[in-house]
């Protein structure tokens, strides 16, 4: 077994270990980065990335049909076979990440591909060879599908997102298992390439974690283009007679051409070697707010249960860089801004009125209607949309909000800024909203409240 001595060893090369990498390296640190599967990680594969490409093109769809109610006649002819090449395109030639690769080589680190895998504090084995690490160790492994224990569905040939993203052909009749961000992005994208889809979801809601609002809304959404959507359902088996799947929740049966399990994400912590340096864990890693499990070792991304989004990991991976070469860290953005891609996009940030309440909070709220906003209504087609802020009375500040609507993700912008600024209300009341726009909706949930 050969040894090699470093700097810093980065397990994992999603976006957030991408960066750790480069920022190190550029700051003169030898750095080794160890990769299982693709350097990159889930988000520009079978992520993030295809599934926005995937999106963008079904929205397009959504939005020519929309001319016969605003501007005259179209025909419109679905071709999935652009999307499909888009995306291997984008996934560098059929999943190659060569170029991904050449940049962690240019960045001046050292790539090894492997499992790399804690063999005591600071040393990372990867298929034999053993580095030591000086400063310490970065964990990033990220997330799996997770598989929900269903009689019957192991051994069927169901799809997770990568199968999903992946696919060059759209299956006529499609079961999403899962009404969560994943689960709800896919299924509409694929019923706007005309595949009959049926949405699943074990709790009472879909998009459960965020307002209810929101899921009411979601649902109606689907509804309205022909997406079923059952919640509160208890899924007992699945079969597969070589064709076509069937689904059984209690005495209903459900069946389709495919099925697509989204049902959540694992974490990738269970063959990391915690055990080696004596870190107990369940479902996600403890850390600080430098992003410290323990001395010499840091954690990133998904696994650390702060929100699994790319954007969450880079801001963490920033935290590690400056931890790691000594420089201060201001206070952590626990503000958690976050976006599902449907259309209408919600976006949200911060607390919940529940999660509000729960803690305590003396809670005001307000809302507005984006289709009786003046630039919803003038938008007319494809205006479906609400925006909810939570306050804090106490201390006159806007704990969190949500953003439903044509340009949710974007609208959020402001609202992430006041909660991650705290900026009182009252500041937010004497504001001008330029007219007429989506965001002006934010005044009139202001005044709501």
């Amino acid at each position: 077994m050969a040894s090699h001595e470093c700097d810093v060893v980065v397990v994992g090369l999603g976006p957030g270990g991408e960066v750790v990498v480069a920022r190190l390296a550029d700051a003169g640190l030898k750095v080794v980065a160890v990769e299982a599967e693709l350097v990159g990680g889930e988000c520009p594969y079978w992520g993030c990335i295809p599934s926005k490409m995937f999106i963008r093109a079904a929205n397009t769809l959504a939005e020519a049909r929309r001319v016969e109610k605003l501007a005259g006649g179209v025909s419109v002819t679905p071709d999935f076979a652009l999307v499909a090449k888009r995306i291997r395109d984008e996934a560098t030639d059929n999943w190659d990440d060569s170029v991904a690769a050449k940049r962690v080589t240019d960045a001046g680190a050292t790539l090894v591909r492997g499992h790399g895998r804690l063999v005591g504090d600071r040393t990372v084995d990867v298929d034999g060879e053993t580095y030591v690490a000086s400063k310490g160790v970065v964990l990033n492994t990220g997330t799996t599908a997770s598989i929900p224990p269903i009689e019957g569905l192991a051994g069927t040939p169901y799809w997770t997102n990568r199968e999903a993203v992946s696919t060059e052909t759209v299956p006529p009749s499609l079961i999403v298992i899962g009404g969560g961000a994943i689960g709800l992005e896919l299924a509409q994208a694929f019923s706007r390439f005309d595949s009959q889809v049926t949405v699943l979801e074990v709790a009472p809601r879909i998009l459960a974690p965020e307002e209810p609002e929101s899921s009411e809304l979601l649902a109606k959404v689907f509804e309205s283009e022909g997406i079923a959507v059952h919640a509160d359902v208890t899924i007992d088996r699945v079969d597969h007679d070589g064709t076509r799947f069937t689904v059984t929740c209690g005495d209903k049966t459900y069946e389709a051409d495919q099925l697509l399990v989204a049902a959540g994400r694992k974490s990738r912590i269970d063959d990391v070697g915690l055990d080696t340096v004596g870190v107990e864990v369940e479902k996600v890693l403890e850390v600080d707010d430098a992003m410290q499990v323990k001395d010499g070792l840091w954690a990133i991304g998904d696994i650390v249960g702060r929100g699994a989004f790319t954007h969450v990991s880079m801001y963490q991976a920033e935290r590690v860089v400056k931890a790691i070469l000594g420089k201060p860290l201001e206070a952590y953005d626990s503000s958690f801004p976050r976006v599902t891609f449907t259309d209408p996009e919600v976006g949200a940030v911060g607390l919940t009125e529940k999660q509000a309440r729960d803690k305590g909070l003396n809670v005001r709220v307000g809302s507005g209607e984006i289709p009786v906003s003046s630039r919803g209504w003038l938008h007319s087609a494809g205006n479906e949309g609400l925006l909810k802020i939570v306050i804090d009375d106490d201390r006159g500040v806007i704990v969190g909000a949500t953003s439903a609507g044509p340009t949710g993700g974007e609208t959020l912008s402001g609202l992430a800024f006041a909660v991650r600024a705290e900026v009182p209300v009252a500041t937010l009341l004497n504001t001008i909203y330029a007219y007429p726009t989506f965001y002006r909706a934010i005044e009139a949930a202001l005044q709501d409240a």
